[in-house]
């Protein structure tokens, strides 16, 4: 995406974005307030595509693809243009025949030849995670089968990606049988359904900014990409998806690190991405036109997260969120599109931890 014409975009739409040094970009005007939607509902306000929560979307060659629950299982759309989603046709791969429950979060990938999408399904403390695939995008998926994730406890939002040569597979779970908190868990994988080894936890969210809103207290929709130096981050999202606290933050392996070695692991010193400035990280701003983003994705080349831009260029994201102006609740989330710039040289802190209590490298910013 070009920067002119990103630049025309939130002009033309009434958006906000913090551009390089500092400047801002702002136009007058409320965003315009919506009505609750039905699922798969499209809409004309700002850039908004379809009703509903996690969108999930990759490019494989001239196509945009994306992946979603509705009608008690999963559909995809195909078109050449991201916005073209919105009016795609809606292509039922999977139902819940077997009566798993509820289907969660769909993620489709592009790895091995085949379209592979990962989900949640259950009811209550039996969510776990299931795997279809197919060599085609809208047809022929196979059977679901389930997604063999060390200790089998409760797991919601998983996402393959490569690393260091190595598959690996990380997700939302419980520590235990309860629900107390969503911590964000790491494994390796030997194969699509198959982990190998431990599980690992990289974040529990345990940071104030992280738990303004709980019961339980969330880190959820976890989101791998690599950044120009190489170094693995995982973007996810915080506090609970029922309220406008809802946010996005990042966590940054540093240089060498091990992947399974929470201390590893650097955090975020708030939100990157969301609606309330006494959550954000000091030097990013909350946003203009939607409360509450969160759930999102990078659209990235087959899903490949080693597939992201150098450094200074604005590449595609969607996310879902709620118009200001509007209740905000479940039922009123729509799928934004919008865009991310990878920010180098940004200091993540830590105190009374192992190990270094500061790393430099590159961040996040996300724009509406």
């Amino acid at each position: 995406m070009s920067l002119t014409r990103w630049l025309v975009g939130i002009v033309s739409l009434g958006l906000v974005g913090t551009l390089a040094f500092g400047q801002v970009v702002t136009t007058a005007g409320p965003a315009e307030a919506v009505t609750a939607v039905a699922d798969d509902q499209p809409s004309t306000l700002g850039r908004t595509l379809l009703g509903g929560a996690d969108p999930s979307v990759i490019k494989v060659g001239d196509l945009y693809v994306s992946a979603k629950s509705v009608d008690g299982g999963i559909a995809v759309r195909s078109a050449s243009t991201l916005e073209g989603i919105a009016t795609a046709p809606k292509q039922q791969v999977w139902r819940d025949t077997g009566g798993l429950g509820e289907v969660w979060a769909p993620e489709i990938v592009h790895h091995d030849g085949n379209y592979r999408i990962y989900f949640a399904a259950g009811t209550g403390a039996a969510h776990r995670m299931y795997h279809i695939s197919s060599a085609s995008p809208g047809t022929g998926y196979s059977a679901a089968t389930k997604v063999a994730l060390p200790g089998d406890k409760w797991a919601i939002d998983g996402a393959p990606f490569t690393f260091g040569g190595q598959r690996w597979f990380v997700w939302s779970g419980w520590s235990g049988d309860t629900n107390v908190e969503q911590n964000l868990y790491i494994a390796r994988m030997s194969s699509p359904t198959t982990t190998t080894g431990g599980r690992y936890v990289v974040s529990q969210p345990r940071e104030p900014w992280e738990r303004v809103v709980g019961n339980p207290y969330i880190n959820e929709a976890p989101q791998p990409i690599v950044d120009p130096n190489g170094q693995l981050h995982i973007v996810y999202s915080a506090n609970g998806s029922w309220s406008s606290q809802y946010c996005i933050a990042d966590l940054r392996l540093r240089a060498g690190g091990d992947p399974t070695y929470v201390w590893d692991w650097y955090k975020s010193n708030g939100c990157l991405f969301g609606s309330h400035a006494s959550s954000m990280m000091s030097g990013w701003h909350p946003t203009l036109n939607v409360d509450g983003p969160g759930h999102h994705t990078f659209v990235l080349p087959r899903g490949d997260v080693a597939a992201g831009p150098p450094s200074g260029n604005r590449f595609p994201t969607m996310f879902h969120a709620v118009a200001k102006g509007t209740p905000y609740s479940w039922s009123n989330r729509y799928w934004y599109t919008g865009t991310a710039v990878w920010w180098g040289s940004t200091t993540y802190r830590r105190a009374n931890v192992p190990g270094a209590t500061t790393d430099i490298g590159y961040s996040l910013k996300f724009f509406e």
